[in-house]
């Protein structure tokens, strides 16, 4: 192969890798966001079941524990968090990575995508302002 050839698979080889990373990570957050639901399901199911039983049945891989409800309900609000934290940092770095790979393809840079939402004290500051 040529020298020319040689660098257009190099160019190709390098922004499949990039777009391959950005898919991985968007398949995780989605997989993710299915064990959030689960979670949240399990919380509410816990919060509604009327039963005078205070210990509930966990499955923890190929086995059921029965556990107290109130300690199952605070490892499931842990995972929870974690879950929500694991999430966050994946969606900064996919911001990354997009960029990145737009960079690749010579795409411009994605306008608005760095927004972040207001914070409580934001919003009481405009409505503040607003209802003068």
């Amino acid at each position: 192969m040529d020298d020319s050839a040689q660098r257009v698979l190099a160019y190709l080889t390098e922004v499949e890798e990039a777009a391959e990373d950005v898919l991985a990570d968007k398949q995780q957050i989605v997989d993710l966001d299915l064990k959030r639901n689960r979670n949240r399901e399990a919380l509410n199911a816990l919060r509604n079941d009327r039963s005078l039983n205070d210990k509930a049945n966990v499955c923890f891989g190929n086995m059921f524990i029965r556990l107290p409800k109130e300690k199952t309900k605070t490892m499931i609000q842990k995972d929870q968090e974690q879950i929500d934290k694991e999430i966050s940092e994946l969606r900064k770095r996919l911001k990354a990575k997009v960029n990145h790979l737009n960079e690749l393809q010579g795409k411009p840079e994605l306008k608005g995508y760095n927004l972040s939402p207001l914070s409580n004290e934001e919003i009481k500051a405009i409505n503040s302002i607003l209802k003068r």
